[in-house]
């Protein structure tokens, strides 16, 4: 087993030497992930989903009770701030996730409404149930019409006589859930979860899996893919969602909300850049290895180091993450180019490191996601 620092907490890498049996579970069995570190908030009052939708781009006076809302917040310049998800829990109530701190940005912006807002990170634990078995295991120990509970939507229920949330999300890309509980029970319902999902494989799964499935999913990763606006230095650093794929959870035509009349004259405009996939040329990779006298050699895990990508010898962007992927059987990784280099078929290359040498291997754009089973949403 190994670790790492996850917001000020131990989270496991990964259970055994390699995260292989890990990540075929995320997408032939099932995994069962800790992902109590992330920063969560409760925000409830009157004019709670007033406060939500001031700060948010979707217009979250349009969600319905128990549904979930994976979106971002934005400072006045457009720049995305972070990204999370929403999730109405009643009229007047809503939990929300962060991968970073967000409590005094959250109040700073309740001024003049009648909403508080708490900060439960420490109060509340969650664990991610991901793969294709995951509702079966649900559905086996699990309280209430769990197997009828849609995509991004959220559920009361109990595990084991256990009080909890389950809400079909992830970070994944594949089917899965994710079980919100008070925290001194959480180690409880990891073991409920566990005992009820031997018999359909269930596997304890760490960082390291996870990260592979979600570059497949082609899911963003705040401080490697993009970086906060409130951490960045310059301009270059500083991202829109336009830039980070995320324009169509951008609703222009709503309450007024921060970075909106940026977001307009950007929608206009268009994009400087924007995140694609990348498909790594084999046969080219071959041959870069090949002329170094080497196999082929794979990365043993996702890298989270950015390298150039070039366009007839000038950089137009970089990859930020990138792995080998079990279940396509290719090199793939997440990428920023530039809007006129981002079209799915054009040709690129990226820097690759060989024996030491940077070489570049050519590479094809592609849309995202890699990977999109129908499972996920059936």
């Amino acid at each position: 087993m190994s670790w790492r620092d996850w917001a000020g907490c131990f989270a496991v890498s990964t259970y055994e030497v390699h995260h292989d049996r890990e990540y075929n579970a995320i997408r032939n069995a099932a995994a069962l992930i800790d992902v109590s570190p992330l920063f969560k908030y409760r925000v409830w009052g009157r004019d709670a989903a007033r406060l939500v939708d001031r700060i948010v781009t979707r217009d979250a006076r349009r969600m319905a009770v128990g549904q979930v809302a994976y979106t971002h917040w934005c400072d006045g310049e457009g720049k995305v701030i972070d990204d999370g998800t929403v999730s109405r829990l009643a009229e007047n109530l809503f939990r929300w996730t962060a991968a970073e701190p967000s409590l005094r940005w959250l109040r700073e912006n309740a001024f003049g409404l009648e909403a508080e807002v708490e900060d439960i990170t420490e109060k509340t634990a969650a664990v991610a149930l991901q793969g294709p078995t995951s509702r079966d295991i649900l559905r086996a120990c699990a309280e209430g019409d769990v197997a009828g509970l849609k995509y991004f939507r959220v559920m009361p229920a109990r595990i084991a006589g256990i009080p909890v949330d389950i809400s079909r999300t992830g970070y994944t890309g594949d089917l899965g859930y994710e079980v919100w509980v008070a925290w001194e029970q959480g180690e409880a319902l990891w073991d409920a979860l566990m005992a009820a999902g031997r018999p359909y494989d269930i596997t304890p799964t760490g960082m390291l899996a996870l990260d592979v499935a979600r570059i497949e999913a082609g899911l963003i990763l705040l401080d490697v893919d993009y970086v906060s606006s409130r951490k960045a230095l310059i301009p270059a650093q500083q991202y829109s969602p336009y830039e980070l794929g995320l324009g169509r959870l951008v609703h222009l035509d709503k309450a007024p909300f921060i970075g909106q009349q940026a977001l307009r004259a950007e929608a206009k405009r268009g994009p400087a850049r924007q995140l694609v996939g990348l498909e790594v040329d084999w046969d080219e990779l071959e041959r870069l290895h090949d002329q170094a006298g080497l196999p082929p050699q794979l990365p043993l895990t996702a890298s989270r180091v950015s390298v150039p990508v070039y366009r007839g010898g000038r950089q137009v962007g970089k990859a930020t993450s990138s792995t080998w992927s079990p279940t396509l059987k290719k090199m793939i990784a997440l990428a920023t180019i530039t809007s006129d280099h981002a079209t799915p078929g054009t040709r690129l290359d990226m820097e690759f490191t060989v024996n030491h040498e940077r070489k570049q291997v050519g590479v094809g754009v592609r849309a995202l996601p890699f990977f999109d089973p129908a499972r996920k949403r059936g």
